[in-house]
């Protein structure tokens, strides 16, 4: 597998370490509310939506084609939530502990 896609959002993500806090921040928020799966495209859309209307300061932009990885390692890093997002086996990219039946 071509790891290039993982190494650019790693590297993003160290540069941009805010982002994945919100990321956490709202899914956890939509567990709370009692949501048992959502789309982490909603998720970075709500990210968008706050860096873009509601806070000032530089702009930048969250690729699409690191969505994936933001809802991986989201369930990495909180294994009890495991399945929260809905993954499918990525074609770019193998992310460590990803499986061939997702």
């Amino acid at each position: 597998m071509n790891d290039d896609l993982k190494e650019r959002w790693w590297a993003w993500h160290k540069k941009n370490p805010h982002v994945y806090k919100l990321f956490e921040e709202f899914t956890l928020r939509a567990i709370k509310k009692g949501h048992r799966k959502l789309s982490a495209w909603l998720v970075v859309n709500r990210i968008r939506w706050e860096t873009s209307i509601e806070t000032t300061g530089s702009d930048f932009k969250i690729s699409n084609d690191f969505i994936a990885l933001y809802a991986r390692y989201f369930m990495h890093k909180n294994p009890k939530y495991d399945g929260f997002f809905r993954i499918k086996k990525m074609k770019r990219a193998e992310i460590e502990g990803e499986t061939n039946e997702d």
